[in-house]
């Protein structure tokens, strides 16, 4: 029998606080594998963004222990990559090289960062739009620009806070299918954060319902729908059911407010 690959991330006991404020988050507890399409999701206020702000070092832990790949996350930062809610492109740059700036910061040298971003501008399906300039784009247009430069860092973890939280839903839902393709052909483990309990269900492997004040880990709900997940996957009874469960949980906890 083969062992099981280690864990890509492990939270142990986290508390965070900021400064003598309150606990923003307490006892968060808990192993990704390699892989895994985490999705984070409860009401607002519970902490979902902090904890991946912890995970990028880009805030420290108060207490307890959070190692990535087995290291600190000051000692791992280039294994992510973050995608935010907003696309932040720098609207005086084309769209090549907005992409390749974090490869640029980097010190990549040119021909490599044409190279990278030529291969993925075309995972997100925007081969041709080197040129243009952000005002020149769609939201969602500008949404994968900023997948495809996070894209660029081959990364071994995404982490992706609400980047489709403004689009309409047909667009968000087109994306949410384009983001799995991509994931098929570059591999990651993934820690989203969303308030779309249908976009955390389609996406998704694990969905960890947080509660608030403090965040907490109120329930994961494990998603066993197979890859890949198509526009049918959303009119599966399964599917539905799933969604009808982590609603239920999300509920408890909006309905209890300590």
């Amino acid at each position: 029998m083969s062992a099981s690959p280690p864990p890509i991330v492990e939270f142990r006991a986290v508390e965070k606080r900021f400064g003598d404020g309150p606990r923003i988050l307490d006892g968060i507890d808990f192993v990704a594998q390699p892989g895994d399409f985490i999705t984070l999701i409860g009401p607002s206020g519970c902490g979902k963004t902090t904890l991946l702000r912890l995970l990028a070092g880009l805030s420290p832990v108060t207490q307890g222990d959070l190692l990535i790949a087995g290291q600190p996350p000051a000692a791992a930062l280039n294994e992510l990559a973050y995608v935010f809610q907003e696309p932040t492109l720098l609207p005086w740059l084309n769209v090549q090289h907005n992409v390749e700036l974090l490869l640029r910061l980097r010190g990549v040298p040119a021909a490599e960062r044409a190279t990278a971003c030529a291969r993925v501008l075309h995972l997100v399906q925007l081969a041709g739009k080197e040129r243009c300039y952000p005002r020149q784009l769609s939201g969602g247009q500008k949404m994968r620009v900023s997948l495809a430069r996070a894209l660029s860092l081959s990364p071994r973890i995404m982490l992706l806070d609400e980047p489709f939280g403004a689009l309409d839903e047909m667009t968000r839902e087109h994306l949410n299918e384009e983001l799995l393709a991509v994931r098929e052909q570059q591999t990651w483990t993934a820690f989203f954060v969303t308030h779309s309990v249908a976009e955390a269900v389609f996406l998704s492997n694990r969905v960890f319902v947080m509660s608030a004040n403090p965040g907490r880990l109120h329930a994961e709900v494990r998603i066993d729908l197979p890859y890949p997940r198509t526009p049918e996957t959303r009119e599966s009874a399964d599917y539905l059911q799933l969604v009808a469960g982590v609603t239920r949980q999300l509920r408890s906890v909006e309905c209890y407010q300590p």
